[in-house]
């Protein structure tokens, strides 16, 4: 019986190249096969990753009931999808906080507080001894260089630039830094895109203390662009707020040459958000400086305001 090994809904680089990779990896050393998989359309920049280095688009994979599956980027359930209980998890790989995943038996778990789930992924390939092809070690590579910001996030770990440097020399990338601007480039990209393709782009919901919070996150070489389309985010943030049953919608508008966010908000609680940050929202929106890391500068300090 196969496998399927995917990541979260909104899938991001890390997430689809996670699947590619620890799939190659497992069909080496296991009898079953595993089949990379994924829970909703690619962004621009995993494309073009895909296409960079040759990767395969991994099957669309929206129900699991019945099947055996394999995790990677995520432990929270509402990241997964609806009927995940009733699948067989085997195993997860992440680099996130633990979330609220249930197994009924034991499971493969290799959870580092580390920049990306790839680097996790090679520290896997190295002890069991399996070599990195070429063209995934190109992917892992963008991936991980994707998830750092190219080594500007605080979640990076001198784990992950080691690993960038070791991987970089598997795929023959001589200036990986300039590759990745060329890539971030590509995910700045805005024209043509709604205000929900935008707001969603990289979007995940969060269960805080029986509260749903949305954080959404745009990463972009210079986000001045989108100042003329806030006031359109904003109006969408309302619709996907009532939509979707939330307390709380954050949207992350990521500078990474400026290094620093653009928080836009709507709340039932503004309050809450002003004393996460220590802020004063200005028209529901404020400027936070060095915040580059969902997980790391929004999420631990937004939970505890719901406890």
């Amino acid at each position: 019986m196969s496998v399927y090994v995917f990541g979260h809904k909104n899938p991001d680089s890390d997430s689809i190249v996670g699947a590619i990779s620890i799939s190659y990896l497992k069909n080496k050393i296991e009898k079953e096969e595993y089949i990379p998989a994924r829970q909703g359309d690619i962004s621009a920049e995993t494309e073009f990753i895909l296409n960079k280095f040759g990767g395969k688009l991994p099957e669309l994979k929206t129900s699991v009931a019945g099947e055996r599956v394999f995790l990677v980027d995520s432990t929270d359930k509402p990241h997964f999808q609806d009927d995940i209980d009733e699948a067989t998890i085997l195993g997860i790989v992440d680099h996130h906080k633990l979330g609220d995943l249930m197994t009924d038996a034991p499971l493969e778990a290799w959870i580092r507080p580390i920049g990306c789930s790839n680097t996790v992924v090679y520290e896997m390939y190295k002890c069991y001894g399996i070599e990195i092809p070429k063209d995934i070690a190109g992917m892992m590579l963008m991936a991980i260089l994707s998830d750092t910001v190219i080594f500007k996030s605080p979640t990076c770990t001198k784990v992950d630039t080691k690993v960038v440097k070791e991987l970089a020399e598997i795929a023959g990338v001589k200036n990986y830094k300039e590759l990745a601007m060329e890539m971030f480039v590509v995910k700045s990209g805005v024209d043509g895109a709604t205000a929900r393709d935008l707001n969603t782009r990289d979007y995940k919901e969060f269960d805080m203390n029986g509260n749903k919070v949305g954080i959404g996150q745009l990463e972009m070489v210079d986000i001045s662009v989108l100042e003329p389309r806030e006031n359109e985010l904003f109006e969408d943030m309302k619709k996907m707020k009532e939509e979707r049953n939330l307390h709380t919608i954050l949207i992350l508008l990521t500078d990474i040459m400026k290094e620093g966010s653009k928080l836009l908000v709507i709340s039932d609680d503004e309050n809450k958000i002003e004393t996460a940050f220590d802020v004063k929202l200005d028209n529901h929106k404020t400027w936070l400086e060095g915040v580059l890391s969902r997980k790391k500068q929004v999420v631990p300090f937004v939970q505890p305001q719901f406890k």
